[in-house]
């Protein structure tokens, strides 16, 4: 089995990378992909543990975009080799972007009457901070009485506390990606159809003219019926299918880490794709 969408606690996980990883392997997974949000250093850090211990670690990399007007999540899968120089200077101002992000999601906390600061979300991270360590901070001061009703109150996207990153275009992410020698693939797709109204069809055949490789068909947010048609959506395209647990934290988890039982063809046909010539 294999799970191509995970995350550690170098970005928004709970688990550290080698937490992870034996996770993986107690789960029984031969193959893990690492897509921790704006950063490689989860996968980084858990190379050379995977390696011992037999499992295959995939580096991916989860990013957000902004197409037709709303922010969406591609991956970012390197099936050769770790991207370069010139795509980590990418995730570096990416970084700084999220710092700028954080400092703005705290103003507007505080105008809501809550006494929250960035530096108390920051000290919670590992190099990364995010919404869930603001909401970490909720909890720890009794705003709250969990993390998910933190989400639910103030900070999911319709929720008063609601900051939006200034994301970049899909078109230059899928373009970064496919420079560094990726492969790209439109996480979750279904929260953004939901949202927005837009059909699958449509919106995946826009954003593969943009550059984009694969669509996450399996995920935990989708439904029977959402798989079939967004499968169909990716076959009429063109592009391959990818899927993964979407995996933060074992608490809290809607799905284990591996829990939606992907065959390890998955991977080998992303394996495929990702060696066939451009024009192939």
């Amino acid at each position: 089995m294999v799970d191509l969408h995970a995350h550690t606690d170098r970005s928004d996980g709970a688990l550290s990378p080698r937490q992870l990883v034996d996770l993986a392997v107690h789960n029984g997974l031969s193959a893990l992909a690492i897509t921790d949000h704006d950063t490689l250093d989860g996968y980084e850090a858990a190379a050379a543990h995977a390696k011992q211990v037999g499992l295959d670690l995939v580096c991916g990399v989860e990013l957000s975009a902004c197409f037709l007007g709303r922010s969406i999540h591609v991956l970012g899968y390197f099936l050769g080799a770790a991207p370069g120089a010139t795509f980590r200077g990418h995730l570096d101002c990416i970084q700084q972007s999220r710092r700028e992000r954080n400092r703005r999601l705290a103003a507007k906390l505080q105008s809501l009457g809550l006494e929250v600061t960035a530096e108390e979300a920051e000290a919670l991270g590992h190099g990364q901070t995010g919404r869930p360590h603001f909401a970490r901070v909720l909890v720890q001061k009794g705003y709250v009485p969990s993390v998910r009703e933190a989400f639910n109150t103030y900070l999911d996207e319709r929720a008063p506390g609601f900051v939006a990153r200034r994301d970049a275009s899909a078109e230059n992410v899928l373009r970064w990606i496919a420079e560094a020698g990726g492969l790209s693939s439109w996480a979750h797709p279904g929260r953004f159809l939901r949202d927005s109204g837009y059909g699958s069809v449509a919106s995946v055949k826009e954003l593969a003219a943009k550059g984009l490789k694969a669509v996450e068909v399996f995920h935990a947010d989708h439904d029977a019926g959402e798989r079939q048609s967004l499968r169909a959506a990716a076959d009429k395209a063109g592009l391959a299918v990818t899927g993964g647990s979407d995996f933060h934290n074992p608490d809290t988890a809607r799905v284990p880490l591996g829990g939606l039982k992907l065959p390890d063809s998955l991977l080998e046909h992303l394996r495929d794709r990702h060696a066939l010539p451009i024009d192939g």
